[in-house]
């Protein structure tokens, strides 16, 4: 009886079977992200004086403190594969609000407390609606939109001046960081809810179940995982969020009014979309979310420095790289089906 010595093909698929991607493949979309971010800022750096500071690099958590909690609590209903189209709206009603209670003599804490009720309440009502009634989250999310829209311009019409004292040393505060670096209490506040987003998405049940949701909810449910309460909470963080990114809005303008934010969602989407999170759920990390925003921003940076280019500029660049993320997840889908 012979014997025959393992064919090349035979021993290259048990070499294949055996070896292992250097980057997981759920990581490659952040990790595309993170070198897209580190490409622009070396472009920047290379070709504008001055670009490579420490405080330009503050400055896109500074400019975009607002978008960053934003786009946490669209990573939240987007990873249960849903979506959150109201959230520009309750950034503008959460300004409104804010100002026109101050205006009134309310106290800051006590209009704080009264802006995140409003903005967790419509999150959750409309993730009540889209859970028992089975209606789709664009549907119910746009008419969400039209209703935090319009209230803003029952509230008023005009723009409210913020005159505050506490609103106004929280807008002017500073903190210095090594090398003459300075940051504003916005950015703390935004990087702590990213960090408690992070640790809530992977370290508990609750954000488990979340991703389950996203991959499959049919499956989740037959898990016996609480697939109804962790949707609607998930659109009451989207709120929750929603309404803090108004309370920095208005601490950065320092004003409320019913046009804030506009458009503002759809760059909330993008930048979840371009940090990896796919748009049917299931895949995506907070922190990619985080990177989404600060590539937004740098392209921002980099048409402002440049000084010559239209700002609409920032929204073709924003447009491309989108679709370039969309076809890189279709991609990544088939690879992995």
């Amino acid at each position: 009886m012979t014997t025959t010595a393992p064919t090349r093909s035979d021993a290259t698929g048990r070499r294949s079977a055996t070896r292992r991607p250097i980057v997981p493949g759920r990581v490659l979309p952040v990790v595309a992200t993170f070198a897209l971010f580190v490409l622009l800022f070396g472009v920047g750096s290379v070709r504008y004086e001055g670009f490579a500071s420490g405080q330009v690099f503050a400055n896109l958590f500074i400019d975009n403190a607002f978008l960053i909690v934003l786009a946490v609590g669209m990573t939240f209903v987007i990873l249960t594969g849903g979506i959150d189209l109201s959230v520009g709206a309750v950034v503008a009603l959460s300004t409104m609000v804010a100002a026109t209670a101050l205006k009134a003599g309310l106290p800051a804490p006590l209009v704080i407390l009264l802006v995140l009720a409003i903005g967790t309440g419509l999150g959750v009502l409309m993730g009540l609606v889209i859970h028992h009634f089975e209606i789709q989250p664009f549907i119910v999310t746009l008419a969400g939109m039209f209703l935090a829209r319009g209230l803003c311009f029952v509230i008023g019409v005009e723009s409210i001046s913020i005159k505050d004292p506490f609103f106004r040393a929280l807008a002017t505060g500073t903190i210095e960081l090594p090398g003459g670096v300075v940051i504003t209490w916005s950015v703390v506040i935004a990087l702590a809810i990213v960090a408690a987003a992070v640790w809530v998405l992977h370290r508990t049940r609750f954000g488990r179940t979340v991703y389950a949701i996203g991959g499959s909810e049919s499956s989740a449910t037959l898990m016996g995982l609480a697939v109804g309460r962790v949707k609607v909470a998930a659109y009451g963080i989207s709120g929750l969020c929603a309404s803090i990114a108004g309370l920095l809005f208005s601490v950065y303008m320092l004003s409320g009014y019913g046009l804030h934010a506009v458009g503002m969602e759809l760059d909330a989407i993008a930048s979840v979309v371009i940090g990896g999170t796919l748009l049917s759920g299931g895949v995506g990390y907070v922190l990619g979310s985080l990177l989404g925003v600060l590539v937004l921003g740098v392209i921002q940076t980099l048409i402002s420095f440049q000084g010559t280019l239209s700002s609409w500029w920032t929204k073709i660049a924003i447009g491309t790289l989108l679709l370039l993320f969309i076809v890189m997840q279709r991609l990544f889908m088939r690879r992995t089906s």
